[in-house]
């Protein structure tokens, strides 16, 4: 009993040591282009589900982000252990770098997965949508169809941002012309269409007036219209539907936490929250909120134009240019 009571003692005084925590704490860090809103909703959500895991996280544009974890490779250590943007084809490219370890979460089949040859190495967390905002005070006969926005009513006053500059308008112009071809482009431009540099900016420029209407995105309008502007969001039946995947990195010293977080982000509760964020979520048992007037996932994935990421990378410079040279005439 001596010898017993003499090994409790030496294991007490081993636990106030530096290392030897009865339960250490896990760290996570995420790299996100997904607004402030929601990424701490569900920080705030996830540390109090595991509060042993101290998560952190750095929000900035998707294009800021990769040139950061390219800056950090080169040095030999990427300092985040998750990445979750709306830039698909910037999954696919560091998948085939090698830079991407693979999870397939735990409720996959429970989820919406819109992404082709799916082997884990990233997952949609949510369908961003985007269609025609229209400022209601100035247009009264809401636009039905891409078409309606190159009729008169719109001349001069219909913006597109920069595809240049937004990864989300790159993938929405090249979707666009493979629904319609380059003859829609120009034909909006006929009609007096203009270039505008964010996402965000040609919704701002709608909702004060400057434009009619824009190509624009689900959450950033929705967000808009919770805080009083008179918009509102048209789907035509050709829908623009863009995942965010998210992925861990490999050679994460995190990983454990990591999974936990996906598999919190793609949970009810999770999915829940993204959905209350304006934007659908990869779950057909989360609703949206009604105000939202967003169409329900499967019937968002039947109307979407199908999108081949491998073809948008190789095209992405030519299919800029193009757009640019004819937006700019």
């Amino acid at each position: 009993m001596k010898i017993r009571h003499l090994l409790q003692l030496f294991c007490f005084a081993l636990l106030g040591l530096p290392g030897f925590a009865a339960q250490a704490e896990e760290k996570l860090y995420i790299y996100t282009s997904m607004k402030e809103s929601l990424i701490g909703e569900l920080k705030k959500a996830f540390v109090a589900k595991h509060p042993d895991i101290k998560m952190d996280y750095q929000s900035a544009g998707a294009g800021k982000l990769m040139a950061k974890i390219a800056a950090e490779r080169e040095s030999g250590t990427i300092l985040a252990d998750v990445l979750w943007t709306s830039e698909v084809p910037d999954f696919y490219q560091l998948k085939a770098q090698g830079v991407l370890q693979p999870y397939v979460p735990a409720e996959i089949k429970a989820l919406v997965n819109p992404l082709p040859e799916y082997d884990g190495s990233f997952t949609a967390v949510r369908l961003g949508t985007l269609g025609i905002a229209y400022n209601t005070r100035l247009i009264k006969d809401a636009p039905k169809t891409w078409a309606d926005v190159q009729k008169p009513a719109f001349k001069g006053a219909y913006g597109i941002a920069n595809p240049a500059l937004s990864g989300t308008a790159y993938m929405s112009v090249s979707l666009l012309v493979k629904a319609f071809g380059w003859p829609y482009i120009e034909g909006l431009r006929a009609n007096g269409a203009k270039m505008g540099k964010g996402s965000g900016q040609v919704v701002d420029d709608t909702a004060s007036g400057d434009l009619l209407a824009s190509l624009a995105v689900d959450y950033i309008t929705l967000d808009k219209v919770d805080k009083g502007a008179t918009l509102t969001l048209a789907f035509p039946p050709e829908m623009l539907v863009i995942p965010s995947p998210i992925a861990i990195f490999k050679g994460s010293p995190n990983t454990v936490a990591a999974k936990k977080f996906i598999d919190f982000v793609l949970s009810k509760e999770g999915q829940t929250i993204v959905a209350n964020e304006g934007t659908l979520p990869v779950r057909a048992d989360v609703k949206v909120p009604d105000r939202f007037h967003l169409p329900p996932v499967a019937e968002a994935m039947n109307r979407a134009i199908k999108i081949d990421y491998k073809q948008l990378m190789a095209e992405k410079e030519a299919t800029i240019k193009k757009f640019t040279g004819i937006m700019q005439k």
